[in-house]
């Protein structure tokens, strides 16, 4: 039985054998993870694996990979210590037809080695062993003190691979093994439940398939400065994800007309336009009305306005309520949900962290920031009156933690009492933020026991964003100040003497020194670092979009010297009779000019070299229709 590799774990791992168990695990039921064309698997039980030995030339080998090492020391009942399941592969892109690949998987708990024994089943239930591609993985204590992992194969002449469900044996040797001994050294249990654990599978990839070829076109018409393969193919997965959702609750409910919606605070509207497309009716509502909204058609409802929690905004027709990164909304949309009617479900796919009146304020510090989100999330959706159950998607995007509320933990009859919980839960959170609400009818919900208490005001000190997008990336600020920022900075890099280990020169011209980014802000001024501070990013966006002269790395600030060829700002060859348009600082500010000659260089050399730009100029706020 040939062994292809071995590894060991470094000496001071602490977590076998569990950890092994654990890896396994991952390989077993997440193959996705690794192995990129698998969208996932399908386990399940198996008690009767006589059928690996139905072809008389299989058995004998068969029963001597599995048994090899085995010994008098193994004294416990084999039926006891040996696991058996069967997985079935789902691909992304189905290129087996109508037959199923599968693994017959052996875990034998006294050996420490799992085995895969993969086959391919018809439609008939006829099966064909692969008796080339078995494959073991051991896990072995050596001299006491060292442990190692092991890859062994039944035979290696035979193997047979496509990249889907038969991975290469260079791929299981160079790539998986190495990841099941980090996963092993690792252990760590996600905060987070696996991707698509309310979801069939199966279902998912093939509808994913299906939409992802129906609106991959939308790439090319994309108007906005987004990027567009990453949201079109993220709504993509999201209305995937809704659609197989709303599929099984339609055949477990048994219902033939489809759910309706509205996506609150929809952005770009792609999801909306999806899921109408596909046979919702909907809507989606928005403070801020996108390019985009008028390619889709008349079809797809779109309304452009500021959505202020209140009975204004209550959806008592609709059956499910939709927040896509909703920001602000977020924590308001169970709620809006929960008071809309009894049977209005929500959906909500967390993204910036907001409470009811103003940004989240992190409590628990041995939790991610992120995490103790999702659980406040959560908490509001419970309180609210939900069922509340959290998934992952399968997005390109870090926030891909999802919660669905489907059904409601207290009964009709009960409503008033739901409501007051809700309405007091409220009115504690306005606390804590320290926001002041004038006119606000949540105390006079809390001490009402009449369903419909909480009035028409119950958002009053809701801030809604607004309508006109600000801009905040450093773009806006005085050139005056940006200059003076930019001219200080880079004084005091060029300041720093040859003697000064974060000094540097280049030949005769001289590039600086180096300071980090918190050194830097100490050289400013306290009200300048205050203006800062209202910007993404602060100062250090504001360094980075003055890429001409800094270069930021690491958390640290150089003078950028354009002579390098290894450099973060993509650098083409200045085109003969090219406009230049901006000048450049080095040859008016740096005391030895500019490294480059004025005809190699993309920033101009003096008034005689600047051109005026031919672009037509950006519509301000106040232009803007």
């Amino acid at each position: 039985m040939p062994k292809l590799r071995d590894i060991k774990f470094p000496r001071e791992c602490k977590s076998l054998p569990d950890g092994f168990w654990s890896a396994v695990d991952v390989w077993i039921k997440k193959p996705h993870v690794v192995n990129k064309r698998l969208c996932g698997v399908k386990e399940a039980e198996c008690e009767d694996v006589g059928f690996l030995l139905d072809v008389p030339e299989n058995s004998q080998d068969i029963f001597s990979f599995f048994s090899s090492g085995f010994t008098t020391e193994h004294t416990h009942d084999e039926e006891n210590s040996c696991l058996f399941s069967v997985r079935t592969f789902i691909p992304k892109v189905n290129c087996y037809g109508s037959k199923l690949q599968k693994e017959v998987i052996i875990k034998d708990f006294d050996r420490q080695w799992v085995s895969f024994f993969p086959f391919e089943e018809d439609v008939d239930g006829h099966v064909s062993l692969k008796k080339g591609n078995i494959y073991q993985i051991r896990l072995l204590h050596q001299d006491c003190e060292d442990w190692a992992l092991e890859l062994h194969t039944l035979t290696s002449d035979s193997w047979f691979s496509d990249g889907v469900a038969y991975p290469k044996l260079s791929w299981l040797s160079v790539d998986l093994l190495p990841k099941l001994l980090r996963w092993a050294t690792e252990s760590k249990s996600s905060e987070f439940k696996s991707t698509l654990s309310l979801l069939p599978v199966e279902k998912y990839s093939l509808m994913y398939q299906q939409l992802k070829e129906k609106y991959k076109n939308m790439v090319k018409v994309w108007p906005e400065v987004t990027d567009p393969e990453k949201f079109v193919f993220e709504d993509v997965a999201i209305a995937t994800y809704l659609l197989v959702l709303w599929s099984e609750e339609r055949e477990e409910k048994s219902l033939t007309a489809k759910q309706s919606f509205v996506d609150l605070g929809c952005g770009n509207g792609l999801l909306v336009h999806i899921l109408i497309s596909e046979g919702h009716p909907g809507k989606g509502i928005d403070v801020r009305k996108r390019k985009i909204w008028d390619t889709y058609g008349p079809q797809t409802l779109l309304e452009e306005k500021a959505i202020t929690p209140s009975e204004g905004f209550l959806f008592p027709d609709t059956e499910w309520l939709i927040g896509n990164h909703s920001d602000e909304l977020t924590p308001w949309i169970p709620v809006i949900a929960a008071r809309s009617s009894y049977s209005c479900q929500h959906f909500v796919l967390p993204c910036c962290f907001f409470d009811f009146y103003g940004k989240y304020q992190r409590r628990h510090c041995k939790k991610s920031q992120y995490k103790e989100y999702i659980d406040f999330i959560s908490e509001v959706s419970q309180v609210s009156g939900f069922n509340t159950e959290e998934d992952c998607l399968r997005i390109p995007s870090t926030k891909r933690v999802c919660l669905v509320g489907k059904s409601r933990n207290y009964r009709p009859c009960d409503e008033a009492h739901a409501e007051h919980r809700r309405s007091h839960y409220i009115q504690n959170r306005q606390r804590h933020s320290g926001v002041t609400v004038q006119g606000s009818d949540l105390k006079n919900a809390a001490n009402n026991q009449n369903a419909d208490s909480y009035g028409s005001n119950w958002g009053a000190g809701f801030q809604p964003r607004d309508k006109v997008e600000t801009v905040r990336n450093c773009a806006a600020l005085p050139r005056d100040f940006v200059d003076g920022v930019v001219l200080q900075v880079a004084n005091v890099l060029l300041g720093m003497s040859e003697d000064d280990s974060r000094g540097s020169s280049s030949g005769d011209w001289n590039r600086g020194g180096s300071l980090s980014v918190s050194e830097v802000a100490g050289l400013l001024e306290q009200e300048n670092l205050q203006l800062l501070k209202k910007e993404c990013g602060g100062l250090q966006t504001l360094l980075k979009n003055n890429h001409q002269v800094f270069r930021v790395e690491a958390g640290s600030v150089f003078i950028r010297d354009w002579r390098e060829k290894k450099t973060n700002v993509k650098r083409t060859p200045v085109a003969p009779g090219a406009l230049k348009t901006r000048s450049c600082w080095f040859h008016a500010h740096h005391p030895q000019g500019c490294p480059l000659q004025a005809e190699h260089c993309a920033f101009a050399h003096g008034p005689n070299d600047l051109q005026p730009s031919t672009k037509p100029l950006k519509k301000t706020k106040k232009n803007a229709t």
